[in-house]
């Protein structure tokens, strides 16, 4: 696969930031570097911040379990104005809702093997100017690829079977319909402690709004059947958007909606304006057209503002 440099992607990525004109940003797959005996950090992001609006901007990011060093690959990060305060950080991946053991039915397991969330739930507690809390969850969810299986595949892209690549993509959703669960009962704890929350779920959840792992977090009366729940239900803020616009990633070329920003109902009695820079964005999926990367991601960034008295 050619990748294009940084040199390359850098003016790309720096004009696509400044579009923004963001308050708070939610990445995903922002990956660290290393200089000998220094810990891992995020200097390519740090490199690309440089010169624009964003330089002075405070950053929170996952890291490993030392605490010290950002993850090689996919940190979740939230860069924030610098005004805005970051009252805590932590993430989640297991914690409270256990990992489940999955056994292998095709070409099987002798044992069971541990299925972990592929990513930990970042949630970001911050104070606005206004004296306003604010929760956000950052969130990347396991994409919808069949999880590979050794036994059961040919070479590292062919099956064996049909059977053994739908028990990929069993497992697969299994990942991510558990991390779904478990950002939920973070959100339901957030409610628990303040039924007025402020709070944002954003991030590439690799599913479409009304498949199972968004549902999940939605939390929809119509679901529940538990009026009192009403309060608590998350709302996707795409919906204000065209439907013929209403897409982040172009897959064989058919726009799909797979990353979203959910909010609460303080959030939405503020919410006034959403959109997809989408215009750009190119298709990566189409089989063996070329191995070369394009210097502009494959997702759109979604930007939803709000009233100004929130901050």
């Amino acid at each position: 696969v050619i990748r294009p440099s940084f040199d390359e992607r850098a003016p790309v990525l720096r004009a696509a930031l400044e579009r923004l004109r963001a308050d708070i940003i939610c990445l995903q797959e922002v990956h660290g570097q290393e200089t000998e005996g220094e810990p891992r950090k995020l200097m390519t992001l740090q490199n690309l911040l440089v010169g624009t609006r964003y330089s002075q901007y405070k950053i929170a990011t996952t890291k490993l379990k030392d605490g010290i060093n950002v993850y090689d690959k996919r940190n979740l990060v939230v860069l924030v104005r610098p005004d805005i305060g970051i009252v805590a950080e932590r993430q989640i991946n297991g914690e409270i809702v256990g990992h489940p053991e999955y056994r292998r039915q095709i070409a099987g397991d002798e044992t069971p093997k541990t299925l972990t969330w592929d990513r930990p739930l970042q949630h970001v507690t911050l104070l606005l100017p206004s004296g306003q809390t604010l929760h956000v969850l950052n969130a990347h969810f396991k994409s919808k690829l069949a999880v590979r299986h050794a036994p059961a595949m040919v070479n590292r892209f062919a099956w064996k079977s049909a059977a053994a690549w739908a028990e990929g993509f069993f497992v697969s959703s299994i990942k991510r319909v558990g991390a779904a669960l478990e950002a939920r009962a973070v959100v339901d704890k957030i409610f628990d402690d303040d039924a007025e929350a402020a709070l944002i779920l954003a991030g590439d959840l690799n599913a479409l709004s009304e498949e199972v792992p968004v549902m999940a977090l939605r939390g929809r009366v119509e679901e529940t059947g538990n009026a009192d729940l009403s309060n608590r239900v998350l709302l996707p803020l795409e919906d204000n958007i065209p439907e013929d616009k209403r897409f982040t990633l172009i897959h064989h070329g058919k726009g799909e909606m797979i990353d979203h920003i959910l909010a609460s109902r303080r959030m939405v009695q503020c919410f006034m304006h959403s959109e997809i820079h989408n215009e750009g964005l190119q298709d990566e999926s189409i089989a063996f057209a070329t191995d070369r990367k394009f210097p502009a991601p494959d997702h759109a960034p979604m930007v939803v503002q709000f009233d100004d008295d929130l901050m």
